[in-house]
């Protein structure tokens, strides 16, 4: 068995840690070209690189037992060591199995309406003319909608701006751990540190709150954290409070940020693209034309369809995702020790012009039928196997519902400032404001 290669460009004592700090995203982009598995370091800490989509999808799924997810989730546990997103085996197992009801299809199909109710304020809300920090904006909606959905809960917009500060500045703090060379550094008493426990707190304060109004009025509930606080482990007990508190943390992290960023660039597109945004409003228009937007009137929604898995494919979130060889392990023709910390790149992946013709061309035409489609494992935005995001199909209707209500009611107008992709968490802008202007033909009032 071969060991891989090590990528070019590493330097004396840092390693490629000058490119990678310089430019994430271009930087593991570049990998793809050295092979299908590459290694690098970064000051004494080693990475390797799966770059390949047939060795992705086997680590992923015939493989997966053979890997814990690794750096970055261990950084996550932030967020509580017990949470579906950073679990590891038998209590995945367990906890995927109890909440998965939640997310079945039909179930989502019932949240349409809660989706719809919650987004619209928000758009209204929006004052034609002025300059909307995109990001946040869609952080709010997408939190509102998973507040409300899986919680029953909708705070005002300040306790909701303090939520999202919160979750952002966790996900800033797992995403620079797992890149930092020195662990020993987290435990120090430093500003940054300090910040970030207070993050953390802050976050867990405001979902217990959540927890608490539940427990008082139980049978005034029919959701997630009911769900939760009725659960009875393999023994026959209730789940303890700090697991339930970290559950639903971790869901509202995860539900919030992934989308949202997707909606951004969405926007983002269609401002560089008129025909494209022309397209979605008659789309749009057309569906709304008799009533308002429900499950049923989702799947006609094509065309924005196309534009959520184009801007899904082209800024997949998933820039970054770890995994560590639980035990030796053979993936395709290398051996990688026990212990060896795994990266892959959705982003990367995506953007492969092996795998997707013109693929910096944003072109939701590329998702018709009748064009020819990329190869099995070549289109992964939420992960594949048994670990793959459970709030996939959630995630797809919400994006879906909050394109076609924004669309009906205002076109969003780029500004002049430079946007450009950027890895932290997800692949998020590096800044984007856009000024809505309300649609003459609106039918905004025929959506509600």
């Amino acid at each position: 068995m071969n060991v891989p290669p090590i990528a070019p460009g590493k330097l004396p004592l840092v390693g490629h840690a000058v490119p990678l700090i310089k430019d994430r995203l271009a930087f593991i982009q570049s990998l793809r070209t050295h092979g299908p598995i590459v290694r690098i370091t970064v000051g004494p800490k080693s990475l390797t690189v799966v770059n390949s989509p047939e060795l992705m999808h086997k680590m992923l799924t015939s493989q997966a037992d053979e890997f814990t997810k690794g750096l970055l989730f261990e950084k996550l546990k932030l967020f509580g060591k017990d949470a579906l997103p950073v679990a590891e085996g038998k209590p995945h197992l367990r906890r995927r199995r109890l909440m998965q009801p939640a997310f079945h299809r039909q179930q989502i199909a019932g949240y349409v309406n809660t989706m719809r109710e919650t987004v619209q304020p928000y758009i209204a809300a929006w004052d034609g003319g002025t300059s909307l920090d995109l990001k946040t904006e869609m952080q709010l909606m997408t939190q509102g909608v998973v507040m409300s959905t899986m919680f029953s809960a909708s705070p005002r917009r300040d306790p909701a701006y303090e939520i999202l500060n919160s979750v952002d500045t966790v996900f800033r703090t797992a995403i620079k751990r797992a890149l930092l060379p020195v662990s020993v550094l987290e435990r120090l008493p430093t500003r940054r540190n300090r910040k970030a426990d207070a993050a953390g707190t802050a976050l867990r304060a405001a979902v217990a709150d959540i927890i608490a109004e539940h427990r008082a009025h139980p049978d005034a509930y029919d959701d997630i954290v009911s769900l939760l606080l009725t659960a009875r482990d393999e023994s026959g007990e209730t789940l303890p409070d700090d697991e339930i508190l970290s559950e639903v943390v971790g869901l509202l992290a995860a539900g919030s940020e992934t989308t949202a960023v997707v909606l951004a660039w969405l926007f983002h597109e269609l401002g560089r693209n008129p025909d494209l945004e022309r397209r979605l409003h008659e789309e749009v228009d057309s569906v709304l034309a008799t009533g308002p937007l429900t499950a049923d009137r989702i799947p006609q929604l094509v065309h924005t369809r196309r534009l959520v898995s184009e801007t899904l494919r082209l800024y997949s979130p998933a820039w970054l995702v770890t995994r560590k060889a639980i035990s030796d392990v053979s993936l395709g023709e290398f051996s990688l020790p026990a212990g060896t910390d795994v990266i892959w790149s959705a982003y990367a992946l995506h953007r492969d012009p092996d795998l997707y013709p013109d693929p910096l061309r944003f072109d939701p035409d590329r998702w018709l039928p009748e064009r020819p489609q990329p190869p099995k494992g070549a289109f992964i935005p939420f992960g594949s196997g048994k670990r793959m995001c459970m709030g996939d199909a959630f995630a797809w209707t919400e994006a879906t519902l909050i394109t076609a209500l924004v669309a009906s009611r205002w076109r969003l107008r780029p500004t002049p400032e430079t946007v450009r992709p950027v890895g932290a968490i997800t692949t998020h802008p590096s800044s984007l404001h856009m000024v809505p202007e309300l649609r003459r033909h609106s039918i905004a009032g025929t959506a509600r």
